[in-house]
């Protein structure tokens, strides 16, 4: 029969050096630091018309109405992982500004 050890208060030994455990830290947190404004959230990604659902602090103007036919708050982003290229896995640069535009004008061949 094997007995079970009361892991609250023990010593044990290590390289003939008795170390003994830590009480363990209490799981509540602390009061007054964090926000209580969290609420729900549209995020639409700019670049490919994907939305998605989620909690936010960020304060926005605009709304949608979302699938569930509620209107929430919409944040716009410039990219997200439906259209990062590192989470696609396509090497495709999504160009806002034209700034590529720009670059092939600006250094273009001239005839």
């Amino acid at each position: 029969m094997v007995k079970r050890a009361n892991f609250t208060n023990f010593a044990f030994q290590i390289n003939n050096r008795t170390a003994k455990s830590v009480q363990p830290k209490s799981n509540i947190m602390k009061q007054g630091i964090h926000p209580e404004s969290y609420r729900f959230v549209v995020f639409k990604d700019m670049s490919n018309g994907t939305t998605f659902l989620s909690k936010s602090t960020a304060q926005t103007k605009e709304t949608i109405t979302w699938e569930d036919g509620k209107d929430y708050p919409v944040i716009k982003l410039e990219i997200s992982n439906t259209s990062h290229p590192f989470y696609t896995g396509k090497n495709v640069l999504v160009d806002t500004a034209g700034r590529i535009d720009k670059f092939k004008k600006r250094y273009a061949k001239k005839d």
